[in-house]
């Protein structure tokens, strides 16, 4: 049953065929077309066989119904519906739509989170996987005990229809709103595939969502009112006044393109050393008020109860829905630069302003281009210039020589970190007599 749930999930609506009939593919998978059932029986058997087995759990539950949709299943949604009252198995009627409406190139990407108690991480995840392939959607989603995390891109069409039962799913009622989907343009093709995964935490701090949970978040302040907060903060802070500190939660290569005037951004590498970056600089932060950000919120909320479990703090803020959200409302306010993205499009713009430089000649340049060399896995800033001289390396030890190549035991081989990448410090410690603040950075 969960083959065939597969299966289905690929088929090309009638009107997305040819008139007459067999003029056109029944089934698209992994962008290949199949006219005949053989075919597309064939693909999913010998390349998803992994997908399927785990959905297996969700097939088991799910069946048509002849009747009419369940209350709380939203307008527009099939028959299928699964026995647990906590988590829907509903897939969307896509019938009455082509499948050029369902794959259009012109779309959007969402950004959402939601962080909920998920009794069984496993059936979320499958029926993600389902409803993700039944509308063509591509990106990543991370499921957990604790919540859901999802950036996934599509057709408008698509990605419209996805919120709409994600608003559905009784899991996510009265917790998840329209307004915790960040969009922006973009669409399928920003994504090279579709990831869903369940994992220990929806964003990867490090810590055991048991011993700091979100539960114990900092207190939300919405775009206007964190407005007004750094407004008040810059002003207090020129004048040597400030007992505040904005912190960016990001990575030092999302903040290097792009932050908020006059924030602290600390220059680690990963989420997951957010926690020691906290533990070495605690002299920092006390009893100071802490305004935090990320791009879309997650981040902060996990972030902000580590902080504020360490007991230093006088408060602890954090920005609802991100920059993400700030900048919908305040695209010429306090942040300047792009905000960086993970996905092909590595960046989004809502102002003009560049505040970073080429790697090899200082000119202002802020569009990120993997590091050429075969085994790296860092991101380079170089100009059309430097890159045109062959400078498309993000050091110079991995412009001058070639990597040794690192195999696994199954034979594939992995990206190494540069000599530059392990020279960076995991935590820097900042220096607190030291720091000043620079309100046009």
């Amino acid at each position: 049953q969960a083959f065939s749930l597969f299966v289905k999930a690929k088929e090309v609506p009638a009107a997305g065929q040819c008139a007459g009939g067999g003029g056109g593919p029944r089934w698209r998978c992994c962008r290949q077309a199949f006219e005949e059932l053989a075919g597309i029986h064939r693909h999913v058997a010998l390349q998803h066989g992994r997908d399927i087995g785990q959905q297996a759990g969700l097939a088991a539950e799910v069946s048509p119904s002849s009747g009419p949709a369940p209350a709380g299943n939203g307008d527009g949604l099939n028959g299928h519906s699964c026995s647990s009252p906590e988590i829907s198995c509903t897939l969307p009627d896509t019938s009455h739509l082509s499948y050029e409406e369902l794959t259009s190139e012109v779309g959007e990407v969402l950004l959402y989170y939601c962080y909920c108690e998920v009794k069984d991480p496993e059936k979320l995840c499958a029926w993600q996987k389902a409803l993700c392939q039944h509308l063509h959607l591509t990106g990543k989603v991370r499921v957990a005990s604790e919540g859901i995390n999802g950036t996934v891109g599509g057709s408008k069409v698509a990605t419209s229809l996805y919120i709409e039962v994600m608003l559905s799913q009784p899991l996510f009622k009265d917790i998840l709103g329209k307004e915790d989907f960040k969009s922006s343009a973009g669409g399928a093709h920003c994504f090279p595939d579709l990831r869903v995964g369940v994992f220990k935490e929806i964003v990867p701090m490090g810590i055991d969502p048991k011993i700091v949970s979100y539960k114990e978040n900092g207190i939300h302040l919405s775009p206007q009112e964190f407005h007004r907060e750094v407004e008040q903060y810059l002003s207090q802070a020129s004048q040597g006044q400030s007992d505040t500190i904005l912190l960016d939660c990001r990575n030092f290569y999302e903040s290097k393109i792009g932050h908020f005037q006059g924030c602290l951004a600390p220059d680690i590498r990963k989420f997951s050393y957010f926690p020691s970056y906290v533990d070495e600089n605690l002299e920092l932060f006390k009893d100071k008020r802490v305004l935090m950000y990320c791009t879309g919120g997650i981040r902060c909320e996990r972030g902000s109860a580590y902080l504020r479990s360490k007991a230093v703090c006088r408060e602890v803020y954090q920005l609802k829905g991100g920059i993400h959200k700030y900048l919908e409302e305040f695209p010429d306010g306090f942040y300047r630069g792009k905000l960086f993205v993970f996905d092909d499009r590595y960046a989004i713009c809502s102002n003009e302003d560049i505040i970073s430089a080429c790697r090899y000649c200082g000119t202002l340049w802020d569009q990120y281009k993997l590091c050429s060399s075969q085994h790296c896995r860092q991101l380079v800033l170089t100009c059309p210039s430097c890159r045109n001289k062959g400078l498309t390396a993000c050091c110079p030890v991995c412009q001058e020589k070639e990597l040794k190549v690192t195999s696994r035991a199954s034979g594939q081989t992995v990206k190494e970190e540069c000599e530059c990448t392990r020279r960076r410090p995991r935590v820097p410690i900042e220096h607190v007599l030291q720091r000043t603040l620079d309100t046009g950075k």
